[in-house]
């Protein structure tokens, strides 16, 4: 995966970045799949608050092009609509809303 253009956005806490990932002899990549890849690219990101969009593949062509936002805490993943949160339900494992919420109650 290569990075095309990587901004950190403060006012909305997260990271943007656009992708462009070639993948010769093999299928379109999942959102799964991106979101590991994006992991792997920010050191420390959490996968439960990375959200990919735009995710395209071109016909005949063995590349992907998307962004993905990486955000900083659940709170700041409130920009999102409802279907974006919705879409990414089953692809994240819920373990960044009981750490925003334990590191609340600490504080």
């Amino acid at each position: 995966m290569e990075i095309v253009n990587r901004t950190e956005n403060k006012l909305l806490q997260r990271v943007e970045i656009e992708f462009r990932w070639k993948h010769p002899k093999q299928s379109t990549p999942s959102r799964q799949a991106v979101i590991e890849m994006v992991r792997g690219l920010e050191p420390g990101a959490n996968p439960d608050l990375v959200i990919v969009k735009d995710c395209n593949t071109r016909f005949g062509m063995a590349m992907t092009t998307g962004r993905a936002y990486v955000y900083a805490n659940t709170e700041a993943m409130t920009v999102e609509p409802a279907y974006i949160h919705k879409r990414h339900e089953a692809l994240h494992s819920g373990s960044a809303e009981p750490a925003a919420e334990d590191d609340g109650g600490e504080a």
